[in-house]
C-alpha cells in the first residue's frame, strides 16, 4: 500500500476491525518512512455482476455509481446524511444479489430504491417517483401525493435522521 503522503510502499498494519457489518475491513496503517497513519478499507469484490436488462431490451451492467447519483439527485438538499443514501444503495443491491441470479430488470431496481425513500422522506421519494415512473402531468403527481397522504406517515425525528 502507497503512504498518501510520502508514496512510498513500506508501512505496518496497527489496528484492524470489521465494518459495515463485517462486509468490509478498515485498517489502520503506519507508514514506516515518514511515520503518518492512514486508514484503508477491503471489501470483497463481487465476481458475479448483475447486468441491468434497460426498458429498451438492452443490458449494461449494474452500477450502484448510478443509483447513488439518481438517489442524490431526488434528496437534492433534503436533510438526508449520506450515509443513509450510501446504505439504501448498498441494501439494494444486497436484495437485487439475492433475488435475481445475474440478470435484473431495470424496473426492479426503481421500485426498491422508491419504496426504500418513501419510508425514509416523502418528499424525496415523490422527487425520485416522478422521474422513475416518468410522470407527464399534475394528475400523476396528485395522484401518487394522495396515495402517499392515505398512507400512515413515516416522520423520522432528527435522531433517526442523524444517526447511524
Amino acid at each position: 500500500m502507497l503512504c498518501p503522503f510520502c508514496e512510498i510502499d513500506d508501512d505496518k498494519v496497527i489496528d484492524s476491525r470489521t465494518t459495515d457489518g463485517t462486509k468490509s475491513i478498515r485498517r489502520r496503517r503506519e507508514c514506516q518512512r515518514c511515520k503518518r497513519r492512514f486508514t484503508t478499507f477491503e471489501r470483497v469484490e463481487q465476481t458475479s455482476r448483475l447486468m441491468v436488462i434497460k426498458r429498451d431490451g438492452t443490458r449494461v451492467p449494474f452500477q450502484t455509481e448510478k443509483v447513488l447519483q439518481g438517489l442524490l439527485a431526488a434528496c437534492g438538499k433534503r436533510p438526508i446524511p449520506e450515509d443513509k443514501k450510501v446504505a439504501i444503495v448498498r441494501d439494494v443491491e444486497e436484495e437485487l444479489m439475492q433475488s435475481f441470479d445475474r440478470e435484473v430488470p431495470s424496473h426492479e431496481i426503481g421500485i426498491r430504491v422508491a419504496n426504500q425513500l418513501k419510508s425514509l422522506d416523502s418528499i424525496s421519494y415523490i422527487r425520485y417517483a416522478s422521474e422513475y415512473f416518468n410522470f407527464q402531468n399534475l394528475d400523476d403527481f396528485s395522484n401518487e401525493v394522495s396515495v402517499l397522504q392515505e398512507e400512515p406517515p413515516v416522520i423520522p425525528s432528527q435522531n433517526d435522521l442523524f444517526s447511524k
